[in-house]
């Protein structure tokens, strides 16, 4: 059993940066897609970036490429989401969840993690003046 909690959210001025912690309790230091997604009121959940544990292997959706990076620590199996020239668009809850093998990073961030089995609590983040 994968129990993941997620820490690092706060509020930004537009610019800003944040890095986002994902905490796992359970084996997940290889063969899992493992992600960050992310929902604002009223809106469907987007996903934004999923790597595969144990490999060099990511995906980032459109609306965060060259501004997000994804990376997993597997000494203290941590998942990290660096936030770098936030926009307000960006303001949103934003999970981790996991997935073991087999699974396609392509299919879990365009499908907004659907099919993702172990999903955090989520913390938010907002991006204002």
């Amino acid at each position: 059993q994968v129990q993941l909690m997620e820490s690092g959210g706060g509020s930004v001025q537009p610019g800003g940066s944040l890095r986002l912690s994902c905490a796992a309790s359970g084996y997940m230091t290889t063969g899992y897609c493992v992600g960050w997604f992310r929902q604002a009121p009223g809106k469907e959940r987007e996903g934004v970036a999923a790597l595969l544990t144990g490999d060099r292997l990511t995906f980032y959706g459109d609306s965060v490429k060259g501004r997000f990076t994804i990376s997993h620590d597997n000494a203290n199996n941590t998942l990290y989401l660096q936030m770098d020239s936030l926009k307000p668009e960006d303001t949103a809850t934003y999970y981790c969840a996991a997935l073991h093998t087999p699974c396609s990073l392509i299919q879990g961030v365009t499908s907004g993690g659907l099919g993702y089995t172990y999903w955090g609590q989520g913390t938010q983040v907002t991006v204002s003046k």
